[in-house]
């Protein structure tokens, strides 16, 4: 089993996560304490569900949180939906952090189908 910190899925998903922080980092306490909090939460919770998954060395409960973390990475959509507009985010940061996502988006696809071919072997 490789580790989860190996995984470029993991790996992507820790650079939108730490893209994410550093941009919420920037903003006044009220953004920071509602939209903030969540987002950042969101992004963290991607990284960190991979990881939990890929610790329970059984395939069906390695899906569960990558499919937990498939979850995260659209309330990571909404909330930087909301957050540029409601002006916190520039143009510029969405151009930096949406090809991320589009990235990592099908990269969690297809490793949870990685995971459900080696289920069924």
């Amino acid at each position: 089993m490789v580790s989860f910190s190996e995984l470029q899925v993991y790996q992507l998903s820790e650079k939108v996560a730490n893209k994410i922080w550093f941009i919420v980092q920037d903003w006044q306490y009220f953004e920071k304490d509602t939209i903030g909090k969540q987002l950042v939460r969101a992004a963290d919770s991607v990284g960190a569900n991979i990881a939990e998954g890929n610790g329970r060395y059984n395939a069906k409960d390695n899906q569960r949180f990558v499919r937990i973390a498939k979850g995260s990475l659209n309330e990571i959509r909404h909330w930087l939906r909301l957050a540029y507009s409601r002006n916190l985010l520039t143009s510029e940061q969405i151009n930096q952090i949406r090809p991320l996502i589009d990235e990592l988006s099908p990269k969690l696809s297809a490793y949870l189908n990685s995971l459900k071919a080696t289920n069924n072997k």
